[in-house]
């Protein structure tokens, strides 16, 4: 048995969808399960559909409509007549965020954004499960939302393991029997029943939620990338594909930023002692990369490289020491404003991290800390992440950049720098 994951890039247009039911397709005759995000950007569209309704600014019907015309759009492209069940299908899915806008928003942002952000995978599977129907692969829809289940922390839900697990063990082994499973990522639903999200590229997570509940022999992510690469090509003109990596490093990567997994996805994987392909929808034959259980290391440095980086020092009013007491007075802010810290150093009485400049959120979090700290900050900083360094990569990162902060273990290097004036 294996699990399947496509990303939104690889379903964006009907061409794609069709390469994604190719690839499902070839193994139709085995026990199967395909997530699917939702397609191109429309995670990010019904995100500021939203903001702009909570707010209650901007044309939010207008955009909702324009979203629905894409949709549409794609459907035109993959049959042939819209007398196909699915358009119907589609359009109900639009009205239930049309009941929802044409209210006053009356509930909290988190529990709005989920309800309305979640038909982006709702839809893509839909489309993906009728075509492949269409062409003749036998394929089961399914509604994630019947089987991961969560508390009711909206935007990052927390997964009950033990119900969830419970769910699809007793139900999906005898669909598998027969049929592919299409079904969503990223979403899940509270036990009474209110969609929740598992938080910003929680589909790969939602994937090793089937996988490990399911005691898949593997899952497979496949990407618009060769597999996992040694950097961001963004970054970097010569890249190197990894073939084989540790369930170790690729947490440690994961941590430190790398963005071709999500992190929460490779814990369960690993306990179950699942392997995880990462292998590109463009290239299908192409092996990309394993990661799995081996205790081989990375065979090349590998580079993370995080932008937009504000540096935050922390220091008490009465320059007292940095004790325990502040230290969890200091993290405890962090949680509730939701912002991961990337890199972070101690001194007797100071602490310094260096977190995303998410703009509102730090701001608030910076006058939240002003209240009993004084603290100061630099803003349009960069976080270069080395892990297996040595001294010829440190060097080649750091050409026209300024050191503001550097921290080393045995593995991994972290420097934060901004860029020397010209």
């Amino acid at each position: 048995m294996q699990v399947f994951k496509f990303g939104g890039a690889s379903v964006k247009s009907a061409e794609n969808i069709k390469n994604v039911v190719s690839i499902v397709e070839k193994y139709r005759n085995s026990e199967l399960l395909v997530v699917v995000s939702a397609i191109g950007k429309t995670t990010d569209k019904l995100a500021k559909i939203t903001t702009n309704y909570v707010k209650q600014e901007g044309d939010y019907f207008g955009l909702l409509e324009q979203l629905k015309q894409e949709h549409f759009q794609i459907l035109d492209e993959l049959f042939e007549s819209r007398t196909h069940p699915v358009y119907d299908d589609i359009a109900n899915t639009f009205v239930e965020v049309e009941w929802i806008l044409e209210e006053e928003p009356q509930d909290e942002f988190d529990y709005l954004f989920d309800q309305i952000v979640s038909i982006g995978e709702l839809l893509s599977t839909k489309i993906v499960a009728a075509y492949g129907k269409h062409v003749g692969v036998p394929i089961q829809w399914i509604d994630a939302r019947d089987y991961i289940l969560t508390d009711n922390t909206y935007q990052e839900g927390k997964v009950d393991w033990e119900k969830t697990e419970e769910k699809i063990r007793r139900d999906l082994p005898f669909i598998l029997d027969e049929q592919v499973i299409v079904t969503q990522g990223f979403i899940g639903s509270t036990s009474e029943n209110f969609t929740t999200t598992l938080g910003r590229e929680g589909s790969d997570y939602s994937a090793a939620i089937f996988a490990a509940s399911l005691n898949a022999e593997n899952i497979t992510i496949w990407k618009d990338v060769p597999g996992v690469l040694n950097a961001d090509p963004k970054w970097f003109e010569r890249t190197e594909l990894i073939p084989e990596l540790s369930y170790t490093d690729a947490i440690e990567l994961t941590y430190y930023g790398a963005t071709v997994i999500h992190p929460k996805t490779i814990k369960p994987l690993q306990n179950k002692k699942i392997t995880l392909n990462v292998r590109s929808f463009l290239n299908p034959e192409a092996p990309g990369t394993q990661i799995k259980t081996t205790n081989q290391t990375l065979p090349v440095p590998s580079f993370i490289f995080k932008v937009n980086q504000v540096f935050i020092n922390i220091q008490p009013r009465d320059f007292s020491f940095i004790v325990e007491d502040n230290l969890s007075h200091i993290f405890d802010l962090f949680h509730k404003h939701r912002i991961k810290i990337n890199m972070m150093h101690n001194s007797a009485i100071s602490f310094s991290v260096s977190v995303d400049d998410t703009g509102e959120n730090v701001m608030n979090l910076l006058q939240q800390l002003e209240k009993r700290y004084k603290v100061s900050k630099e803003q349009g900083l960069e976080l270069i992440t080395i892990r297996y360094y040595n001294q010829e990569t440190i060097d080649r990162v750091l050409v026209n950049k300024e050191i503001i902060r550097e921290l080393k273990d045995s593995y991994t290097c972290q420097i934060l720098v901004k860029k020397k004036d010209e």
